[in-house]
């Protein structure tokens, strides 16, 4: 009987981009899975993650796909691009272009991230030595879903489709057993079989030209250069040895270049319908109109051909091997030249160049060699006569892949070229052996597939292989019996273990409490089960709706990682729901669906809910969100949240006496409750209640309100009662102990503490100058002059005022004017509004913001925040000289809620 191990090894040969590709998914999919594994890397590298393509620390050496596309992660695309913005590029978007060294970099950290976030499910050793020769193989061949094949028997725990081990004999006289080896052994070596014999005899000719110290003799000197080849290996080199004494020839074939990428996206296009008979001929000729529509709509032909990328495997696979080679002998260096692209920076250098004739490209092969006086005379199949110092190989890999271990393999039968003697013979990743069928413990991905799929040497494909192979090489989460699982706080179960949803619950008492510390308790739960997709789910809301220091995107791809694993139906509703809401597709509508299904969601109910804590749905009509709260009240049976969120409510609604009555209750269960703390805060405001109001939430504050995450906005609210009791000394305390910025940052202090103090100032409680520069300088300039929100425009506009900027808050009322309708039909003119204030057009303002008022209820948040425009309103009335109007306004907001200030301010109107 077959000895079956608990904790299974997987051996990957190179630890260049597609073994740490493979190595990351595999240390994230076992921790994921909760799956014991056992991982050696072999490669002689001394650092994983670079090796050929992004060893080279030449800064000129760019990558050749732009940074959006180079992600780690199939399904997080802005993963690198974000990495680069953490270290050390801040301004860098995902149309740039990093430098080969940097994307290097960035492979072995994440790699390194992994490992460490894997620790103690996955154990990861680096073998700095080559794998020479494999064997043990044989007795594991068959064919898919044979035995031992996915899900047969023999396998240890965790590992799919492994038998007999594999054996890995190393250079350094080490053998490695594993139960499946993944040979990510990258390109073939090139093999210089088409230089003359005296070429390939010559000392003066570089073969492998990134080998190390390959062209440290070709640095020193200054004699003319001979690339062979003029694909990117040939462009890297050409600006390498780039001198301005120095003329460096370039020669092929076809004598193209690669061409640019543009320089700034013009546009996405969807793939061609394709032909139901797929012959080579009508996919030319499907091809060639589709670029054509492309020149016509885009005027570039670039969006055409990257519309064909997720599609050319395929399209591979459906021609038989003579059109496969009739096309790539007619059009693979078409193809290849106007596929793989330059980066403009370097497609700019490369033109400077040839300009200067310092770089010289030729149509033609080497026909003949001879040396002579030191150098080496190249006659061109075209008749020309090259005399060079140096000629090198830049003709990339070559066809058969040669090195030792590949060799063995081929040898035995255990491996066979693939199709037209490209690479190895492969079906899905896996190789197939000289009779056709998959050997089941060996696995390969890039390019030794290039036969199979022909586009698999770049991040964007390799990424999905690695991925797809992490899925194949451990089994999926093992069923458990039928057990009670683990529930929230308010009864639902989590497709978790205890700890995880302890920490969970932790966390979700807090989002509802709207205290601090929820970030840390999901983050906590995810720590405890790497595989729980609400904790991630949470943490990317979070992230997304109330700034927590959350990497968004990375946090969603993981909760769609494990919804797809290890879910229920509520989990993957909700995981699908925030995806929605931070992609910006119909997320609104998603998220009422999801309540409808689970009402006693209480996550997503505070999610729906516009409050303190969440934006809330925001398309939909005023009293959505009240109907909502009240339709799943029956899930509640009167738990304090719920109450807490319907007194907030029912104030919106003016309904003050009903509001705090409710407001009472949730704090007589749930002293912490901060939206009923709010709720109370409001009703206190609007029924002129200022000195009880200011008292009691002082004293909140003070106590149970220590821990609350948005303490700074309560500590506004008591400067609005300290405000409207005319109390300036007050007011000056409360801002500098509570409200200024270092104290509160970011959103948090253009809200409250920027629209604070042009209240003070309006009113007279603020003499001197305003320390409005502090809260700009809190403020990132997106927010301010482009933000996201009518909301937060508004606020905006209002700091931008006190601080009298008129070029940012015209540059504000232009992005509001372009931007979603209610920033343009009310910010934008919001902002001319004051404008005019600014320049003492004061007739001018008060018309426009008096216009404004009816409307201004569509940028969301409290009365008591848009209140700050008809406080400006009164401001502009009195300064044009409209007593009357003013007088007006003050006995109106004196009939809503007494004020001390009003008061004083009515008072003082000249009769």
């Amino acid at each position: 009987m077959t000895e079956v191990r608990k904790r299974p090894t997987v051996a990957i040969v190179g630890a260049g981009a597609a073994g740490t590709l493979t190595a990351v998914q595999l240390c994230e999919t076992a921790t994921r899975r909760r799956t014991p594994l056992d991982l050696v890397l072999v490669d002689p590298a001394p650092e994983a993650g670079r090796g050929t393509a992004y060893a080279t620390p030449d800064p000129r050496h760019r990558l050749n796909v732009p940074a959006g596309g180079m992600s780690c992660y199939p399904d997080d695309p802005g993963h690198f691009t974000r990495w680069l913005c953490r270290h050390g590029e801040p301004t860098v978007s995902g149309a740039d272009f990093a430098t080969r060294h940097r994307y290097g970099a960035y492979l072995a950290d994440t790699l390194a991230q992994a490992v460490v976030r894997s620790h103690g499910t996955v154990s990861v050793r680096r073998l700095r030595t080559r794998a020479e020769r494999c064997t043990g193989t044989s007795e594991g061949q068959a064919g898919p879903g044979g035995p031992g094949g996915p899900g047969g028997p023999g396998g240890p725990a965790g590992l799919a489709g492994s038998a007999g081990p594999v054996e890995l004999h190393l250079a350094d006289g080490g053998l490695l057993t594993a139960d499946s080896a993944v040979l990510a052994t990258g390109p073939a070596a090139p093999t210089a079989a088409w230089a003359p014999p005296a070429l390939r005899a010559s000392p003066r000719f570089v073969n492998s030209p990134w080998n190390p110290g390959a062209l440290d003799a070709v640095r020193q000197d200054t004699a003319d250069i001979l690339l062979v080849g003029t694909g990117l290996t040939a462009v890297d080199l050409a600006l390498t040895l780039d001198r301005p004494e120095r003329t460096v020839h370039a020669v092929s074939r076809s004598g193209l270049l690669p061409q640019s990428h543009a320089l700034g996206p013009a546009g996405a296009m969807e793939a061609p319908s394709w032909p139901r008979d797929l012959t080579l001929s009508a996919l030319r000729r499907t091809v060639y109109r589709h670029v054509s529509r492309s020149v016509r709509t885009h005027g570039d032909w670039r969006p055409a051909l990257d519309s064909l990328r997720p599609h050319t495997a395929r399209l591979w696979r459906s021609l038989t091997p003579e059109e496969r080679g009739e096309f790539l002998a007619g059009e693979g260096a078409v193809w290849n030249t106007h596929r793989h692209r330059m980066a403009p920076t370097t497609a700019e250098s490369v033109t400077r160049a040839r300009t200067a004739r310092r770089l010289q490209v030729h149509a033609g092969t080497i026909a003949d060699v001879v040396e002579s006086g030191g150098q080496l005379v190249v006659t061109l199949s075209n008749g020309r006569t090259v005399r060079a110092g140096w000629v090198i190989d830049c003709t990339g890999p070559g066809q058969r892949l040669e090195d030792p271990l590949w060799h063995g393999l081929f040898a035995t039968g255990m491996a066979v070229p693939g199709p037209l003697g490209m690479g190895v013979a492969t079906r899905d990743g896996r190789l197939l052996d000289a009779q056709g069928r998959c050997v089941r413990a060996l696995f390969t991905l890039g390019a030794p597939r290039r036969g199979e799929l022909w586009e698999t040497t770049a991040i964007p494909e390799i990424r999905v292989q690695a991925a797809t192979l992490a899925q194949q090489l451990l089994t999926p989460p093992a069923r458990r019996a039928a057990r009670r699982r683990p529930v929230d706080g308010l009864g639902l179960p989590l497709s978790t273990h205890a700890e995880a949803a302890t920490a969970y619950r932790n966390g979700l008492d807090r989002v509802l409490k709207v205290r601090a510390g929820a970030e840390d308790a999901f983050a906590r739960a995810v720590a405890l089960d790497p595989g729980f997709a609400l904790g991630h789910a949470a943490l990317a809301l979070l992230g997304h709706e109330c700034g927590a220091a959350v990497d968004v995107p990375r946090a969603l791809a993981d909760a769609q990682r494990c919804a797809r694993e290890r879910a229920d139906e509520r989990e993957r509703s909700f995981v699908d729901v925030i995806t929605r809401r931070v992609q910006s597709t119909d997320g609104d509508r998603a998220l009422l669906r999801h309540l409808d299904t689970h009402p006693a969601d209480a996550l997503a109910l505070a999610a729906a809910v516009p409050t303190i804590a969440f934006s809330g749905v925001t398309d939909l009509d005023d009293d959505y969100a009240l109907r909502l709260v009240e339709r799943t009240s029956s899930a509640y049976d009167g738990h304090w949240f719920h109450t807490s969120l319907l007194a907030f409510l029912r104030q919106e609604q003016g309904r003050l006496h009903e509001a705090g009555e409710l407001a009472h209750r949730a704090l007589g269960v749930e002293p912490a409750s901060g939206h009923a703390v709010h709720a109370l805060a409001h009703v206190h405001y609007e029924s002129g209640a200022h000195e009880a109001g200011r008292d009691w939430l002082d004293r909140w504050v003070s106590g149970q309100g220590r821990g609350a995450v948005h303490r700074a906005h309560f500590s506004w609210h008591i400067a609005l009662h300290e405000l409207a009791l005319d109390d300036p000394a007050a007011v000056r305390r409360r801002w500098f102990a509570q409200l200024a910025p270092g104290r509160v940052t970011g959103v948090r202090a253009l809200v409250d503490s920027g629209s604070l103090l042009w209240r003070a100032r309006l009113s007279g409680n603020w003499q001197g100058e305003l320390p409005t520069s502090d809260v700009l300088d809190s403020v990132a300039c997106e927010v301010l002059e482009r933000p996201a929100t009518a909301f937060t425009a508004l606020h905006a506009a209002v700091a931008l005022t006190a601080a009298g900027d008129l070029p940012a808050l015209r540059r504000l009322r232009d992005h509001a004017a372009g931007a979603d309708p209610v920033q343009r039909e009310v910010v934008a003119p919001l902002c001319d509004a004051f404008a005019a204030l600014v320049e003492h057009r004061f007739h001018e303002a008060a018309v426009g913001l008096d216009a404004l008022l009816p409307v201004l209820r569509k940028v969301g948040g409290s009365a008591a925040q848009r209140e700050v425009v008809e406080e400006t309103l009164l401001y502009a009335l009195v300064s044009a000289g409209r007593c009357d109007a003013a007088r007006r306004l003050l006995d109106a907001r004196l009939d809503r809620k007494a004020a001390p200030r009003d008061r004083r301010m009515l008072a003082g109107l000249p009769g």
